[in-house]
C-alpha cells in the first residue's frame, strides 16, 4: 500500500473513530449519573461501565502496544473493565458492575478523553500499522454492539422503577398501521454458499465462506406481530406444556412468564413499557423481548417453525436491501411492517433480532484469532442460539446478512423476535 493510501486509510478510520465514540456519548446524555451506575441484572451493565469497558478496549489493545511507553490511565482498570479477556488478565465479576460507586461518571469521562487523544494521535500521525488499525476496526464494531446494550440495559433497568421513566421523549413513537399479511415466500432448495465473502468488515465468526445444502423452504413474509403471539398468549399457551421444549417449558415454570417481557395487564388492557415509557400495546408491531424458547414455542402453536441461520442467510442475500428501523432513526422499538409492494420478504433488518433455530458453533475450518482477542467469539460457541438481522436499538452501519448474533435461549432483555419458516412440502 502506497503512502498516499495509507494516509487514506488512516484518516477515513479516524473518522469513523470519532464518529462511533460520540454517537455513544449521545446515548448516554439523557441518563443521569444515577441512571449510569446501577445494574438491574446479572446479564445487563451499568453504562457507566459500558462507557469505561470500550475505552478499555482501545488502552489495552491498541494504546499499550502500538505507543512506546504509554502509561495507562489508572492500572486498576484493567481489572475493573476487562470483560472476559482471561488471556489479559483477571476481571472483575460481572454480577457486581453494578456496586463500582467509583470511579465517577466524571472520571469515566476523563478516561474516555484520555484515551481518544492518544488514539487520534496516532492515526492522524500514520503510526499504525495495517494489523492495528484492524484491531483499531473491530474496536468500533465492538462499541456499536456496546451501544445497542446501553440501549437494552438502559431500557430493563427503567423498566424496575414504579415511575415509568421515560429515557426519551421521542422513543417508541405511536405507529398506527396495519401489518399486513403473513404469507409465505418460498425458496428452492440446494447448495448454496454462506458466510462473509469479499471487501469491509466482518466478525472472525462470519467465515469462512462455504457451501451449504438447504431443502426447499419458505420464511413469512414479515415477523411475528403482537396481535399474532397475543392470540398465543389468550390461547393458553404459557399454560400449555405441549408446544414448549422441555427446557423451556422449565424456563417458563422458573421465571413464572405469562407474556413477553415488558408487557403488563391494565384495566383489561395490555400495555408494554418502552424507552419512550409505558404504552399500549400497538397490535401490529412486530413482538419483541421474547426468548427462543418462546418463539419456538410460539412457531410449533402456530404449525410452523424458526428458519435455520442458512435459510435466513440464503433468504437475506437474495437481493433484500439493508434498509430499515435502526437506531439511527431514533424510535427506538420495532415498527409495524411495510406494505408488501413489492412482493417479498420486509423488515429483514432493522426493528428485531429474529430467532433461528440453529445452535451458535464454528463454520466448517473455522480457527479463532491468536492472542487475547481470539477470545471475542470464539470461546462462546456453545449453548447458545444464533440470531439474524438487527433491531431497532442496531447501528446502521454494523449489520450485514452474514452477521451472527448469539445469546442463551432465555434470554429476553434483547430486541429479540420471531419470524416463522416452513418446509416447502408443509
Amino acid at each position: 500500500m502506497s503512502a498516499i493510501s495509507r494516509a487514506t486509510a488512516a484518516d477515513a478510520l479516524a473518522q469513523r473513530y470519532r464518529a462511533v465514540r460520540a454517537a455513544t456519548l449521545a446515548l448516554a446524555e439523557p441518563l443521569s449519573a444515577e441512571d449510569c451506575a446501577l445494574q438491574s441484572m446479572p446479564d445487563t451493565s451499568p453504562t457507566k461501565w459500558h462507557l469505561a469497558h470500550t475505552s478499555w478496549y482501545f488502552e489495552t489493545f491498541a494504546l499499550e502496544p502500538a505507543l512506546p511507553g504509554y502509561r495507562p490511565f489508572e492500572p486498576a482498570f484493567r481489572v475493573l473493565f476487562n470483560s472476559y479477556y482471561n488471556g489479559v488478565g483477571p476481571q472483575y465479576a460481572r454480577p457486581q458492575r453494578g456496586l463500582l460507586t467509583r470511579p465517577s461518571l466524571a472520571e469515566v469521562h476523563a478516561y474516555r478523553e484520555h484515551v481518544d487523544r492518544h488514539l487520534l494521535a496516532l492515526l492522524e500521525d500514520g503510526k499504525l500499522d495495517a494489523a492495528m488499525r484492524e484491531v483499531v476496526l473491530l474496536g468500533t464494531h465492538h462499541e456499536q454492539q456496546h451501544q445497542e446494550l446501553i440501549l437494552t440495559d438502559v431500557l430493563h433497568l427503567l423498566a424496575q422503577n414504579l415511575l415509568a421513566p421515560v429515557y426519551r421523549e421521542s422513543a417508541a413513537r405511536s405507529a398506527r398501521a396495519d401489518a399486513g399479511d403473513a404469507r409465505f415466500v418460498a425458496f428452492p432448495g440446494g447448495v448454496r454458499e454462506v458466510g462473509h465473502a469479499g471487501a469491509g468488515f466482518a466478525f472472525d465468526n462470519e467465515g469462512p465462506r462455504h457451501r451449504v445444502y438447504l431443502e426447499p423452504f419458505a420464511l413469512a413474509r414479515r415477523p411475528v406481530t403482537n396481535r399474532e403471539f397475543l392470540a398465543f398468549v389468550d390461547a393458553g399457551g404459557y399454560r400449555d406444556p405441549e408446544p414448549w421444549l422441555a427446557d423451556g417449558w422449565a424456563a417458563v415454570q422458573r421465571q413464572g412468564w405469562e407474556a413477553p417481557l415488558y408487557w403488563q395487564r391494565r384495566d383489561g388492557a395490555w400495555w408494554t413499557f418502552t424507552l419512550g415509557g409505558l404504552r399500549e400495546l400497538a397490535l401490529d408491531e412486530p413482538v419483541t423481548h421474547v426468548s427462543f424458547y418462546e418463539a419456538d414455542a410460539f412457531a410449533r402453536w402456530a404449525g410452523a417453525r424458526l428458519p435455520t441461520e442458512m435459510e435466513w442467510e440464503v433468504a437475506a442475500a437474495n437481493g433484500a436491501a439493508i434498509a430499515g428501523n435502526f437506531a439511527e432513526s431514533g424510535v427506538l422499538h420495532p415498527r409495524p411492517a411495510p406494505p408488501s409492494d413489492p412482493p417479498g420478504l420486509v423488515q429483514l433488518f432493522g426493528d428485531v433480532w429474529e430467532w433461528t433455530r440453529s445452535a451458535y458453533a464454528p463454520y466448517p475450518g473455522y480457527a479463532p484469532p491468536a492472542g487475547a482477542l481470539g477470545e471475542y467469539n470464539g470461546k462462546f460457541m456453545s449453548n447458545q442460539i444464533v440470531l439474524r438481522g438487527g433491531s431497532c436499538a442496531t447501528p446502521a452501519d454494523h449489520i450485514r446478512a452474514s452477521y451472527r448474533n448469539f445469546f442463551y435461549p432465555d434470554a429476553r432483555w434483547q430486541f429479540s423476535g420471531i419470524r416463522l419458516a416452513k418446509d416447502a412440502s408443509s
